[in-house]
C-alpha cells in the first residue's frame, strides 16, 4: 500500500538540488575480530534488520502533474547488493585517505529510482581496522517513524540474540490512474492540501516547505535573534556538489571536567569549543574579527534525557539494559539560534556568553519531547542528526551561518556482527549558500566530530578540526586555573 510523503519529507525531496544533495551520513570504524569480517557478514546483517527499518526497501513515486505529494511504494525489484558497496584503500589504507573517500561518496547523489539509501563496506584500513559509510537521504529518516539503517546493525554485545526469520513479499505496485485518483480525492477532502500543491506550482518548493511546517503546527523555537539577518561570514557562500570531510577526537571526561567547573551544560561546553576553534579559523584567513563579532548557529539538537546527571548517563543505562522502563526512551529535542561570539578572545568568557544564551532559550521554549523508536542496541545518535537537519532547514538559511548538531551516544562499546565499533562520525547535509556543517556524536568516552565543508569554499577544513583540538585546549588550562 502506498504512503504519502509527509510535507516535510516532499520539502527535502524536492528541494534537493546538484550542489546540495540532501543525504545524511554516518562514518563507523571497527576492529576487524580475530574471525574476520567480510563482505557477505555485512549482506546478512542487515537482511536480517530490515524488517526494523521497512522504509528501506521502499522509493519514492512522483504523482503526474504534481497534483499531490509522492508516495512511498515497495521496490518489486529490491537489489540489497545494488544498496551495500564495496570499497577499498590501498593498504595500508590512512584514515586521510578514508576521509577522502568519504568527501566523494557523500558527493554523489542516491539514485531517485530506487530506495534511497546505500552502504558502504570499506577495507583495507591500516591497524586491522574496517570502516562502514552509510548515506540515506534526508527525506527517509525523520527520527521518529523512520530510523537511520547505521543504528539497526548495532549490537550491546558481541553475540546478539538472532532475530526471526522474515519473509518479505513487495506489495503490488499503485498504477499512475490510481495515484492521480488519490491525490484529486484528497484535494477535495482536504482542499489545504490542493492549495499548497498550486502554491508550490507558482512560487517553488521552498515557500511550501515552509508553510507546510507552519500548517502541521511544527513550528521551530528560536530566540530573538531569528528576526535579524545572520552576519556576512565566508561560512556562507555559494557552493558546488563536491565535498571535504575532516573529523575531530577528543575525550568526553574533559568536557565533564569545564562543565562541573563552570556549572554550564555540556552542550555550552560544546558551543564554546567551536565558537573558539571559528574565531581562530576567521583570523587564519585574515578575516576582520572585531569585539562585536558573532557567527550564528542553528543548533537544532539539544538533546537530554528525562534528569540529566551530567553525561548521558541515564541513556547509557537504558540502552545497556540496566535500567528498566516501560516507556520508549525519551529524549527532549530544543532547536534554537544562538550568536556565537567569535570576536571575545577570553575562553571563559565565550563561555559564560554562550550559558546565558542558551539558558534564555531554555526558559522562553522548553524542548519537544521526541519518541525515538530505539530498537537492537537503541543507538540512536544518526537518527537524531536527521532530526537536526530538518529542524534546520524549517528556518531561512539567510537567518543562520551554519548547523551544529549534537546527539549523545551510549557510553560502552558496540558492535556489529562482533567486530567492535571504535568510532562514529556523523556527516550533516549542507544547505543552500553555506560551506559547512558540524555534527557531533558522543560514544564510548570521547566525544566525535564530523565537519562536511563544500571543497571549493572551505579547502581549509582541516584548519578547523585542529583548532577545535587548540579551542578545547584552552578551556580545560583555563579550568585549572580557576582552581588555583
Amino acid at each position: 500500500m502506498a504512503t504519502r510523503l509527509t510535507t516535510q519529507d516532499a520539502s527535502f525531496y524536492f528541494l534537493e538540488a546538484s550542489s546540495t544533495p540532501m543525504h545524511l551520513g554516518s562514518l563507523a570504524i571497527f576492529r576487524t575480530p580475530r574471525a574476520g569480517f567480510s563482505y557477505e557478514n555485512l549482506l546478512s546483517l542487515v537482511e536480517q534488520r530490515l524488517v526494523l527499518v521497512p522504509r528501506y526497501r521502499q522509493k519514492v513515486r512522483e504523482v503526474a502533474f504534481g497534483l499531490a505529494r509522492p508516495v512511498w511504494v515497495d521496490d518489486a525489484d529490491f537489489d540489497i547488493t545494488y544498496h551495500i558497496r564495496r570499497s577499498a584503500l590501498p593498504k595500508p589504507g590512512s584514515d586521510d585517505q578514508l576521509h577522502d573517500l568519504v568527501a566523494r561518496l557523500t558527493s554523489r547523489p542516491l539514485d531517485r529510482s530506487r530506495p534511497l539509501w546505500e552502504m558502504y563496506l570499506v577495507e583495507g584500513l591500516s591497524k586491522n581496522r574496517f570502516a562502514i559509510f552509510t548515506k540515506s537521504h534526508s527525506a527517509l529518516v525523520d527520527g521518529e517513524k523512520a530510523l537511520e539503517i547505521g543504528q539497526v546493525i548495532l549490537d550491546a554485545s558481541k553475540s546478539p540474540p538472532p532475530m526471526a526469520e522474515e519473509l518479505w513479499m513487495p506489495a503490488t505496485e499503485p498504477k499512475e490512474s490510481a495515484l492521480v485518483f488519490d491525490a484529486i480525492t484528497e484535494m477535495i477532502v482536504r482542499p489545504s492540501e490542493g492549495i499548497l500543491v498550486v502554491k508550490g506550482a507558482a512560487r517553488g518548493l521552498a515557500g511550501v516547505a515552509h508553510e507546510a511546517v507552519q500548517a502541521t503546527g511544527k513550528v521551530l523555537s528560536a530566540v530573538r535573534t531569528a528576526a535579524q539577518v545572520a552576519p556576512s561570514s565566508p561560512l556562507n557562500a555559494p557552493i558546488s556538489r563536491n565535498r571535504r570531510f575532516a573529523v575531530a577526537k577528543t575525550e568526553l571526561a574533559d568536557y565533564r571536567k569545564i562543565h562541573t567547573r563552570f556549572g554550564c551544560s555540556i552542550n555550552d561546553v560544546v558551543l564554546a569549543v567551536v565558537t573558539g576553534a571559528l574565531r581562530n579559523w576567521l583570523l587564519s584567513r585574515g578575516e576582520p574579527v572585531t569585539a562585536s563579532s558573532t557567527v550564528r548557529a542553528m543548533v537544532p539538537m539539544s538533546v537530554y534525557v528525562s534528569a540529566e546527571r551530567a553525561g548521558y548517563d541515564e541513556y547509557t543505562d537504558r540502552l545497556s539494559g540496566e535500567h528498566e522502563s516501560d516507556s520508549s526512551p525519551r529524549s527532549e529535542i530544543s532547536s534554537f539560534l544562538v550568536d556565537l561570539p567569535v570576536g571575545e578572545p577570553n575562553a571563559v568568557v565565550r563561555l559564560s556568553h554562550i550559558a546565558h544564551a542558551t539558558e534564555a532559550h531554555a526558559k522562553q521554549s522548553p524542548g519537544v519531547t521526541a519518541h525515538t523508536l530505539m530498537r537492537i542496541s537503541s543507538f540512536a545518535p544518526a537518527s537524531l542528526h536527521a532530526m537536526g537537519a530538518r529542524a534546520g532547514s524549517r528556518l531561512s538559511q539567510r537567518l543562520f551561518n551554519l548547523i551544529i548538531t549534537n546527539a549523545p551516544g551510549p557510553q560502552f562499546p558496540l558492535y556489529v556482527g562482533g567486530a567492535r565499533m571504535l568510532e562514529m562520525f556523523p556527516v550533516s547535509p549542507l544547505f543552500e549558500n553555506q560551506a559547512l556543517s558540524i555534527g557531533l556524536t558522543s560514544y564510548d568516552g570521547n566525544v566525535y566530530f564530523g565537519l562536511n565543508a563544500d571543497r571549493g569554499a572551505m579547502p581549509d577544513v582541516d584548519v578547523v578540526t585542529a583548532l577545535l583540538l587548540e579551542s578545547l585546549e584552552e578551556l580545560i588550562d583555563a579550568s585549572n586555573e580557576s582552581r588555583v
